[in-house]
């Protein structure tokens, strides 16, 4: 029986550049509903610094919609099943499994 698109998507990590793929596969790991990390978390796990927009804009953060294209470093935790919330003043980002 094939399985839908979106399920599929979800099983190739082959889709998050290789560069947040350690970001993915943290979120992909964690049971919580919630992933709370602080912005050096973020960058321990990665093994890079953010760019300075994921510091100072909270659209590096955004969640692809109809405003929002999915862009490099979402892919990371839309295929976690995650939506991403940025505190830009507290330096964390709160991942929230997406509602299936």
């Amino acid at each position: 029986m094939k399985q839908p698109a979106q399920a599929t998507a979800k099983r190739q990590p082959s889709a998050v550049p290789s560069e947040y793929r350690p970001l993915h596969k943290y979120l992909d790991e964690r049971f919580a509903n919630t992933v709370v990390l602080t912005f050096s978390e973020i960058e321990d796990l990665l093994g890079i610094t953010l760019p300075d927009p994921a510091r100072l804009q909270s659209e590096w953060w955004a969640n692809p919609d109809a405003d929002h294209a999915a862009s490099a470093q979402s892919h990371s935790w839309i295929q976690a099943s995650r939506t991403a919330k940025a505190n830009l003043v507290a330096k964390t980002v709160s991942f929230e499994r997406a509602a299936d």
